[in-house]
């Protein structure tokens, strides 16, 4: 990436100061993946202009920028990322950002993942003990909110009143979210979930344990040890449904569930979207995984 740096030195650039961009008045803004670029989206509104790193249908994991989108990064006004989960953004921030860095590790408290799992050796964990997919938590994620809004009002503060507004009405949103997680699965014969990696472990506060086939990246390889366990797990606790993902092959999970003779189906990590023309976002997404999880999990309501 240090050739970017060097080039983006004779690229004209139009000033470190809000409203630079394209003319247009809007804050711009860069995101490094989905939720971040969501979040920015609903408490920018239509002063902000946003640009996510990520493409739709990609795993984050590993993205590698564009030239054109680390340009974008490096006219940012705001720059929302989380350190640690995408190396190249992380590289290419330090390297060229110019405005405001947001980072989104000093805003949550990240989880450590022996704090959510059921022990089972499912591979490397190429993030140690940190799992970063603090998003699906839909409290969390409020407080991302609100910080995007603290720093969005001191790049514009004319419309500093908006912000907040919009921040607000995005944490009720996902206070309802996170109400309706809790009321679906508080009464449910099983706890213990399938997935094919380890995306899921903030849904512990709803009292999900998450056996993953691998570890907290989707392209990590499981261990035959580990494979021996969870098929064990999955007879032990009369689990019915191992969960594929949808940014994620499903050669592994299918395999495991044609096994055993149980069930497939799908939760999100909310990641990305599948396409730009989606119509779906954070909201609807996460409450198909509220049906999904259900469903699996024989859960009740009164």
């Amino acid at each position: 990436m240090r050739w970017l740096a060097v080039l983006l030195l004779v690229v004209p650039l139009t000033g470190c100061a809000a409203k630079a961009g394209d003319g247009d008045g809007r804050v711009q803004v860069t995101a490094g993946f989905y939720p971040l670029a969501w979040v920015a989206q609903r408490v920018g509104g239509a002063d902000v202009d946003v640009v996510g790193l990520t493409d739709p249908g990609v795993e984050p994991h590993d993205i590698e920028p564009t030239f054109a989108r680390t340009v974008a990064l490096a006219r940012a006004d705001l720059v929302v990322v989380e350190h640690g989960l995408q190396p190249a953004i992380d590289e290419a921030v330090s390297q060229n950002a110019e405005g405001k860095v947001l980072d989104v590790t000093q805003v949550v408290h990240l989880m450590h993942t022996g704090d959510h799992t059921v022990e089972h050796d499912s591979g490397d964990h190429d993030h140690g003990p940190i799992d970063p997919h603090f998003w699906l938590d839909p409290a969390l994620l409020a407080d991302v909110g609100d910080a995007v809004a603290a720093d969005l009002s001191a790049l514009d503060p004319p419309h500093a009143t908006s912000y907040a507004a919009n921040a607000a009405a995005l944490r009720a949103d996902l206070e309802s979210l996170d109400s309706a997680f809790a009321t679906g699965l508080a009464d449910c014969p099983r706890h213990v979930i399938v997935s094919s990696h380890d995306a899921f472990g903030y849904w512990a506060k709803y009292g999900i344990e998450v056996a993953p086939v691998t570890g907290l990246t989707p392209d990590a390889e499981p261990t035959p040890a580990g494979i021996a366990r969870l098929q064990a797990l999955i007879r032990d606790e009369g689990i019915t449904t191992v969960f594929a993902e949808r940014l994620a092959s499903p050669e592994l999970t299918d395999s495991l569930a044609r096994d055993l003779g149980v069930r497939t189906a799908v939760l999100d990590p909310v990641e990305g979207l599948t396409g730009d023309d989606s119509d779906e976002d954070y909201l609807t997404l996460m409450r198909a995984n509220l049906t999904a999880l259900e469903e699996a999990n024989g859960c009740t309501h009164p």
